[in-house]
């Protein structure tokens, strides 16, 4: 037996229960349809487990897609403002931890209770363990599942990327896009750990845990924030900022000691040793890299001009991954669904009528800090109030 809705949303994370909040406060009778036990598993785990729900200084600047101006719209029309009064309305506490990033003072679970009740106020269904069998289109759009035959009018497909594939991320969204026609930009994890080739990971790799901060960059963007080593390579957010921006093959700067001339003192001194060296870079650096790195990096002499070449090489650290961690351990997908194929204001299909597409499924893509999560409440309040 088919039961019949005004709307589908498949996927019960962030986009989807915000679309369908929106939906249901319009007096629609939605239907999410999640393939897990619960909804927001990925936002149980997101911020350490404790949520960075969004940041103070969104921008559109702070997205990565093939058309910048896509997310421009549903960002200006759901803003952090709008997420935090509704967050405020349900007396959750929060703290702002660096660079605008908001966080829950308790727990993750705060924001997937938020969303469960906003559902309930607004009379949205929620079905779990409704792993989707077949989408077909002909008048209306009916989705099969193995327990239970749904149609409606409109379907949002806000399935997410292919991050974290061990809590259940599937390519179902872009199955979904392509059966309807609809392009797909090519998809790679991003926010994601780097690797190191084979030599500096024997160099460096048993200082997995040591952290400083640095500036990464890439040929096309850069980030001040902290760097972590790891047991394959570098990871903490100004690495995993830059890791959206990096291409296979490509070098990595790291500005080991940002705003700081560390051997300056040296080329004053008559003391010109590795002793010296050492002490000076330890100043700016944690001493067990200090001491690793310029192990790696001694000159031949102590002359002026070699600690000005020593200088410049601590300030231009150059690394070349030799890959990432993968989708294992990505943060977000970049790429997707392509927005040359969606409308920016509603998030509908172009090609056809009632389909549309939310969250991280898009070809979106937010900085570290709140920005993916921002996207994922901006695009499904747009599809929530046009359905």
């Amino acid at each position: 037996m088919t039961t019949n809705y005004d709307a589908l949303i498949l996927g019960g994370g962030a986009a989807g229960l915000m679309c369908a909040i929106e939906a249901g406060k319009r007096g629609r009778r939605v239907a999410v349809l999640e393939r897990a036990a619960r909804v927001g598993k990925k936002i149980l785990i997101s911020g350490g487990g404790r949520c960075n729900f969004t940041n103070l200084h969104c921008r559109p600047e702070n997205f990565i897609s093939a058309n910048p101006h896509f997310a421009k719209s549903a960002l200006a029309r759901y803003t952090p403002a709008d997420f935090i009064a509704l967050v405020q309305s349900h007396s959750i506490p929060y703290h702002e931890k660096t660079l605008g990033q908001l966080f829950c003072d308790r727990a993750a679970r705060d924001i997937t209770d938020m969303l469960e009740a906003e559902c309930r106020a607004a009379k949205v269904d929620i079905f779990l363990n409704a792993a989707v069998q077949e989408v077909r289109h002909a008048t209306d759009y009916a989705v099969s599942t193995a327990d239970n035959e749904f149609a409606a009018p409109t379907l949002v497909v806000a399935t997410g990327g292919l991050t974290i594939p061990k809590m259940g991320a599937t390519d179902l969204g872009y199955q979904l896009a392509r059966q309807f026609g609809i392009n797909i930009r090519q998809t790679r994890p991003a926010l994601t750990p780097l690797l190191f080739e084979s030599r500096d990971r024997t160099t460096y790799c048993d200082l997995a845990g040591v952290s400083t901060e640095v500036v990464a960059a890439t040929d096309h963007q850069s980030f001040r924030e902290a760097m972590l080593i790891t047991h394959q390579g570098l990871s903490g957010p100004a690495i995993l900022q830059v890791s959206s921006y990096w291409n296979k093959g490509e070098r990595v700067r790291i500005d080991l000691a940002p705003d700081r001339e560390v051997f300056a003192s040296l080329r004053s001194s008559s003391t010109r040793n590795v002793v010296a060296a050492r002490a000076a870079l330890q100043l700016a650096l944690p001493n067990r890299f200090a001491t690793r790195w310029l192990d790696a990096h001694l000159p031949p002499r102590w002359s002026n001009e070699d600690l000005v070449r020593l200088e410049k090489q601590l300030h231009q650290w150059t690394v070349i991954p030799t890959g990432t961690e993968g989708f294992d351990k990505a943060e977000v997908t970049l790429g997707g669904v392509d927005t040359d194929e969606l409308s920016s204001k509603t998030m509908e299909s172009r090609k056809v009528r009632g389909l549309f597409f939310i969250g991280e499924v898009v070809d979106v893509t937010g900085h570290l800090g709140g920005f993916n999560f921002q996207w994922a409440w901006a695009s499904g309040a747009a599809a929530g109030r046009a359905l």
